[in-house]
């Protein structure tokens, strides 16, 4: 289940597996309390969320899982890796959990189109839902995305994600704020899962060519946007991100007006990676983690 080139010491974390038809899933489950799942885009994996599980699984019980052919999950060849498909898989693995509570349900990137769906479903079950530059809206009127997709189309598209490992090596550091934030141990952790031109084109490519190609389905779940009116909400966003700019956060402040947000002005695309101790807190204060025993003893983040 570990695989050799997993940084240990930055990733503790006990491995699980859900058996779902598919392929095994993996994940980490820790701590106890009312449950909070965050879920990861693209191109990394649930590693994305180390601090977040260090820091709240004191007073939560934190889940965090790999999509299907990310991190240390399957990565089967029959499977489909469309946002539609995992967001399937998705649905299916909180089901697996059995959980009797209401969750917390935290989305990164892909991992908003990802969960989303299932969390329109379900608004019942969702306690609180935050949002981390993300989105749920068809892409296909936006000018700058529009153009990004065209980019990776054909054999332009084959050889920058398949050959040249583009969005890992040249896409992820451009939307950091500070590119000496993705340290080379933390941007080798995410390298890893991704060696060669089959695994980087079977799932990588497929999220990049959905840009535009899966916008019947973001069209179906902004369609369902109503559904989170009553939904606690939260919007955590790093202002300073390249691949999402403000104006996809002021599309989210008119679709869930009643959110609280924090705005990252020194962060990029991950804030919790980048700004890690200021984004725990104001989760924390988000989701009312602030009132357990241990709630004041900061993780370490260096």
């Amino acid at each position: 289940m570990k695989p050799p080139w997993l940084d240990t010491d930055a990733w503790p974390f006990a491995p699980r597996a859900a058996a779902l038809p598919e392929g095994a899933m993996h994940y980490v489950d820790e701590g106890s309390g009312p449950p909070v799942v965050l879920v990861h885009g693209t191109p990394t994996w649930s590693f994305e969320w180390r601090h977040v599980i260090a820091a709240l699984r004191a007073t939560h019980r934190v889940i965090a899982a790999d999509h299907l052919g990310f991190g240390l999950s399957a990565r089967p060849a029959a499977a489909g890796y469309a946002p539609e498909d995992h967001a399937r898989r998705f649905g299916a693995f909180i089901d697996s959990l059995a959980l009797d509570t209401p969750l917390t349900l935290v989305v990164h990137d892909f991992g908003g189109p990802i969960a989303l769906d299932w969390a329109l479903e379900h608004p019942q079950r969702v306690r609180h839902l935050v949002v981390v530059n993300s989105w749920m809206w068809s892409l296909a009127d936006d000018p700058l995305m529009r153009r990004r997709a065209s980019l990776v189309h054909g054999a332009l598209g084959a050889l920058l994600y398949r050959r040249l490992n583009a969005s890992l090596r040249l896409i992820m550091p451009s939307a950091y704020a500070d590119r000496r934030r993705l340290t080379a141990a933390v941007h080798a952790q995410y390298l890893a899962p991704f060696p060669d031109a089959d695994s980087r084109g079977r799932v990588l490519w497929a999220l990049a060519r959905a840009l535009i190609d899966s916008s019947p389905y973001y069209a179906s779940l902004w369609e369902r946007r109503e559904r989170l009116a009553t939904v606690p909400a939260s919007i955590l966003w790093g202002m300073r991100d390249s691949a999402f700019p403000p104006a996809m956060l002021a599309r989210w402040e008119a679709a869930l007006p009643h959110a609280r947000v924090v705005r990252f002005d020194g962060a990029g695309h991950w804030p919790h990676e980048e700004e890690p101790a200021a984004f725990v807190e104001a989760l924390r204060l988000a989701i009312g983690a602030g009132d357990g025993p241990d709630a004041g003893i900061a993780p370490d983040f260096a």
